[in-house]
């Protein structure tokens, strides 16, 4: 089986920056991984993702420009660096891992087969 764990978290005002670990046990190597997000009564959606093998990262438009995912593969860990954070940006985070290695990084949540239990980001005006 495979556990991850996230961490980073927390209250912050617009403007400031997080940064989001996810720490992937059970697996090394030839997988995909993501981070989703999701605010009570709304689907959770897509952020960021990457591919292990090839480092291809994707990105929801709403975080283009303003989050940057990165991996270190000796640690199994992704991590996402969050600027500019707005009240949008108010949700769970959610890390993501998929199985089999892909080519391009997927949107869908069912795409993937193992969840973290969240990390809450609270932005305030």
């Amino acid at each position: 089986q495979v556990l991850l764990v996230e961490s980073g978290g927390g209250l912050v005002q617009t403007g400031d920056s997080l940064r989001l670990s996810c720490a992937a046990s059970g697996r090394a190597g030839g997988y995909t991984m993501a981070w989703f997000r999701q605010t009570p009564g709304k689907e959770r959606d897509f952020v960021a993702g990457i591919t292990w093998d090839g480092g291809r990262a994707r990105y929801a438009d709403a975080v283009r420009g303003r989050f940057t995912i990165s991996r270190d593969i000796a640690k199994n860990m992704v991590d996402l660096q969050m600027n500019s954070l707005n009240a949008e940006d108010t949700a769970d985070y959610y890390c993501a891992l998929r199985w089999s290695a892909t080519v391009a990084v997927p949107i869908q949540p069912n795409e993937y087969d193992f969840w973290g239990q969240g990390t809450q980001v609270t932005v305030s005006a």
